[in-house]
């Protein structure tokens, strides 16, 4: 199943029993990023392959935790360059060119 929006409820299917989780963010057509909770830890988010899920209908006793983990975690940024918003080519805004040849003053 490749899911089709960020919010879903899916169950994931791992090496143990299958767990009640919400995706968070789908950052290509064969990963999903979950939030999960974990025996011990807590609500965790986790990168798990698309083929790994399966939709669910109804809430679940855990779906408060995770989405107020969700709702705590910054959105994720796609497509950004050098840790800032936007296209470009890694340089700040105003310095659209590298520098100039500085001469040696003769």
């Amino acid at each position: 199943m490749e899911p089709s929006s960020v919010g879903e409820l899916v169950k994931v299917a791992g090496s143990g029993p299958a767990s009640d989780g919400i995706v968070f963010d789908v950052p290509s057509r064969a990963r999903v990023v979950v939030a999960v909770v974990q025996r011990g830890r807590g609500a965790v988010l986790r990168t798990v392959a698309a083929s790994a899920v399966t939709a669910r209908a109804d809430d679940g006793p855990d779906d408060h935790a995770l989405r107020l983990l969700i709702r705590r975690t910054p959105p994720p940024a796609h497509g950004t360059t050098g840790g800032r918003a936007g296209p470009g080519n890694g340089r700040s805004e105003g310095h659209a060119r590298g520098a100039a040849h500085r001469t040696t003053g003769r």
